[in-house]
């Protein structure tokens, strides 16, 4: 399909990754801001947004944390911003949905299930930590399981329902695209759906080359 429009969106920083892993790695406001203008004068449409703590670089889900990033990315650009409702596992789901309540995007993520979160793998590759709650959080996640229940799931929709927000659905197992068709079902989301899918997470599906043709096979 040469001739089909392509929509490129771009995460310049997630909760998953620590600021000791790589220099690169946007964590204040300005750098997170800048990294998402970046993208778009490479050709980027969306940018998915996740907040840091600016001292240690820890996710941070508070709308005051999004504040300066927001201001700055919509001065300097025409991009479609999408807020996080994942924000972190360690989160509740109220925190989690906190920033698009108040800021009010024209997109936001949405998880479609509950699954384990194994994280501790990258111990393997990283050893030293410049901040205790890296290395915390990566061995914590032995003993994580990422809620995204149905009741979990409902709140993001029902909080957000007088915004107009679109949703970027995250599905890290086929299961999840179940969940979605159940949603979709009961008329709580509406097509046109966007659906990201996630493989290689310790606890999601794997990136063998069937399991990818199995998720867009699974599709609703």
């Amino acid at each position: 399909m040469p001739n089909a429009n392509v929509i490129i969106t771009c995460a310049v920083t997630g909760s998953i990754h620590t600021p000791s892993m790589s220099p690169y790695l946007p964590v204040s406001g300005e750098e997170i801001a800048d990294a998402a203008v970046g993208a778009v004068e490479a050709g980027v449409a969306i940018v998915h947004l996740h907040a840091r703590n600016p001292v240690d670089g820890r996710p941070d889900q508070s709308p005051e944390a999004f504040e300066l990033i927001l201001r700055s990315i919509k001065q300097r650009s025409n991009a479609v911003v999408n807020l996080t409702t994942g924000g972190s596992p360690y989160m509740s789901v109220e925190e989690q949905v906190r920033p698009a309540e108040v800021w009010q995007p024209e997109v936001a993520s949405l998880n479609l299930g509950s699954m384990n979160f194994g994280l501790f793998p990258m111990l393997k590759r990283f050893k030293d930590f410049t901040h205790e709650w890296e290395s915390t959080m990566l061995k914590g996640s032995h003993d994580l399981v990422f809620r995204n229940s149905f009741k979990d799931i409902r709140y993001a929709p029902e909080t957000l329902s007088d915004t107009g927000a679109r949703y970027e659905f995250e599905c890290y197992d086929t299961s999840h695209l179940h969940n979605l068709a159940y949603f979709l079902a009961e008329g709580l989301v509406k097509p046109p759906l966007f659906v990201q899918t996630v493989f290689g997470l310790l606890g999601g599906i794997g990136s063998h080359p069937d399991e990818v043709n199995g998720m867009n096979a699974s599709h609703p």
